[in-house]
């Protein structure tokens, strides 16, 4: 087994923990990036089990459920900030936007908000309707803001095949059955956020349920600057 289909198999096993240090490593050539490679990279980007630094973000078009209408991460203009995540996760999550919701806070104050776009997708579109998402939204991020898009798959199946296999956020539903009318269902999941340049290449890939949104809003900065 290679290293990057060993390291797809045992990252499940391993998520839920915040260690950042897999993030890595040079840019494939061909793929500019504004950022140097991590200084903490242990892995070059292909042998990660995710879209990695230098690496171009897989494509999707997911509903985004608040505004009634499809978005397709293609059209998106300017630098975007991915994550998954759901609106029921009682810690991990709510450590995760709640860090994100400061980055996004600091583009507002230094008038880049334009210029950057939030991308949560929910991998949990069973409970996490239009609803549930609006109620979310408005409790942990600024809607206001324009900048922040809830994005829900059609179907948990979708949610596997976008979130879990396309952008690497693995997830595992523990608890009642999916086909149970029981909501007392939780996630083991990985906490994931990509930070892609305007040309859809990763910059960054943070891989930990609480980035410093400090460091973060740097690097976001750094990567509007220059595009």
């Amino acid at each position: 087994m290679d290293r990057r289909s060993y390291l797809r198999t045992v990252a499940l096993g391993s998520i839920g923990t915040t260690a950042g240090c897999l993030q890595s490593a040079l840019g494939n050539e061909g793929n500019p990036t504004v950022l140097d490679p991590p200084e903490d990279r242990q892995y070059d980007s292909e042998e990660l089990p995710y879209p990695a630094h230098g690496q171009e973000l897989p494509e999707f078009t997911l509903p985004d459920p608040l505004a009634g209408e499809m978005v397709d991460s293609t059209e998106i203009e300017g630098t975007m900030l991915v994550t998954g995540f759901f609106a029921f996760c009682p810690v991990e999550c709510v450590r995760l936007i709640g860090q994100l919701a400061g980055v996004q806070e600091g583009t507002i104050q230094k008038g880049i908000d334009d210029e950057v776009t939030f991308l949560a997708i929910t991998f949990d579109p069973q409970r996490d309707d239009a609803e549930a998402l609006q109620e979310y939204g408005e409790r942990m991020v600024n809607l206001d803001a324009g900048n922040w898009r809830f994005l829900r798959p059609e179907s948990s199946e979708r949610a596997k095949e976008v979130v879990g296999e396309k952008l690497g956020i693995t997830f595992e539903r523990v608890g009642a059955d999916e086909s149970s009318r029981v909501k007392g269902y939780d996630f083991r999941h990985l906490s994931l956020t990509y930070l892609c340049n305007p040309s859809g290449i990763v910059e960054r890939a943070y891989r930990t349920d609480q980035p410093d949104h400090e460091r973060v809003l740097d690097d976001v900065e750094t990567v509007v600057e220059a595009t």
